[in-house]
């Protein structure tokens, strides 16, 4: 199979991924058509970032910048974060309150749903210029997204072949979203963005790596929270698209297996926390689960580890960088003690913390290692060459079912 002039990728291979895959400027400008604007949900927000009427915030579904709205009929709206003029920014802001959009640049205005109302000077001045008679507004404004919400994701597509979210996700990974999510109302407690310069693939392989966990991640290795001799398990989606990877409380004890492995991540004799109380866990989804990770394709993440729950928005800007927007949120019906305790958990993966900034170093380590490894490819053979679920985390099972969906969207 050819995905351009240049590179071939053997048509059906998973195990091995060719490095020009993450560098190539054509095969990010196909992803951006043929993944983010094709049939696809992209999670744009949260319901509780835009609760009243006139609410707004923006996103982005892949290079598209987004508007979404809450109307006076409660319903969500998205449409392109751009007036249908001249291409200007509708909404500056990141999130804020209004009546309608009015473009900075000519005042063309437009409604909370993105329809255009009015064009400024639209009859011209004195009996000159202006526009030309037939023209409509109706038949001029931005993109419109279809909307659906999932306890309380708002996610949009472009197109009108995008399966039912539910559909799209399957009853595994619906069933996993919906154990922390629970159709409670959610309550944010802040969020940041971490920068990484990478391609957005290399984030998305990263998350979907139950192996690299407890090999990566000193704090989680050396204090349990999550190791590989640890009960959990993997679920991969049929499409391959999207998946969940889980770890069980560590049942304590000698830990044989994990410490034969001699790894760098374990330094449970070097390393003692003098606060604890880092480590409390309240088993509020009463299922003995300590981290868990779900992902939807092509850029949502939704993580828990004990009691911090974070939504992860991965957002391509270009062949080499990624934002990665972070959201950490709780529920409305939150105890005290559950917000310390998620308040103070937050660096367990936040970038300034244990596990993300590790994660967004090891994405910068591979493209520096690989810059002039064009021709060659990854091996993702561990735990064999399947996309299936597995009742191990010592497999790359979820990257392979990752590379089975992007490969069948590009059509490569």
């Amino acid at each position: 199979m050819i995905s351009s002039e240049q590179n071939v990728w053997p048509a059906g291979d998973v195990t091995r991924v060719p490095f020009w895959i993450y560098t190539d400027d054509e095969i990010y400008r196909k992803e951006q058509e043929s993944i983010y604007l094709g049939p696809v949900w992209n999670y744009l927000c949260l319901e509780a970032e835009i609760p009243k009427s006139g609410d707004y915030c923006t996103a982005f579904v892949g290079d598209m910048p987004v508007v979404v709205t809450r109307g006076p009929d409660g319903g969500v709206n998205a449409f392109e974060n751009r007036c249908s003029h001249r291409g200007s920014l509708l909404a500056l802001k990141q999130r804020g309150n209004a009546k309608d959009f009015v473009c900075v640049y000519h005042a063309w205005r437009h409604d909370i749903k993105g329809n255009l109302l009015s064009v400024a000077f639209s009859r011209g001045v004195n009996g000159e210029g202006g526009m030309p008679p037939d023209f409509n507004v109706c038949n001029h404004g931005p993109r419109k997204l279809r909307v659906t919400t999932l306890g309380g994701l708002v996610f949009g597509t472009l197109s009108d072949e995008t399966p039912p979210i539910e559909e799209y996700l399957g009853e595994p990974i619906l069933a996993r979203l919906n154990r922390v999510l629970r159709n409670k109302p959610l309550r944010i407690y802040g969020g940041y963005t971490q920068v990484l310069k990478h391609n957005w693939k290399l984030y998305f392989e990263n998350i979907k790596d139950s192996y690299h966990s407890s090999i990566l991640h000193t704090f989680f290795a050396t204090f349990k929270v999550s190791r590989l001799s640890q009960g959990g398990g993997l679920i991969v989606s049929d499409s391959g698209a999207h998946h969940c990877s889980y770890s069980l409380v560590h049942q304590g004890g000698a830990d044989k297996e994990f410490d034969q492995e001699k790894l760098r991540s374990n330094m449970e004799q070097e390393f003692k926390l003098q606060d604890k109380s880092l480590l409390e866990v309240e088993d509020e989804f009463n299922d003995d689960t300590r981290a868990q990770a779900v992902t939807i394709f092509p850029g949502f993440v939704l993580q828990t580890v004990h009691n911090t729950i974070a939504v992860r928005h991965i957002q391509p800007k270009g062949p080499n960088e990624t934002h990665l927007k972070w959201t950490m949120i709780g529920f409305e019906d939150d105890s005290e003690r559950l917000q310390d305790m998620r308040m103070k958990q937050a660096n367990l993966a936040g970038p300034a913390g244990f596990v993300s900034m590790e994660d967004g170093a090891i994405g910068g380590f591979v493209r520096r290692g690989s810059a002039a490894a064009d021709k060659e490819s990854t091996v993702v053979l561990m735990g064999g060459m399947s996309t299936s679920s597995s009742n191990s985390r010592a497999t790359e099972g979820a990257i392979r079912g990752f590379w089975k969906a992007y490969r069948s969207y590009l059509g490569i």
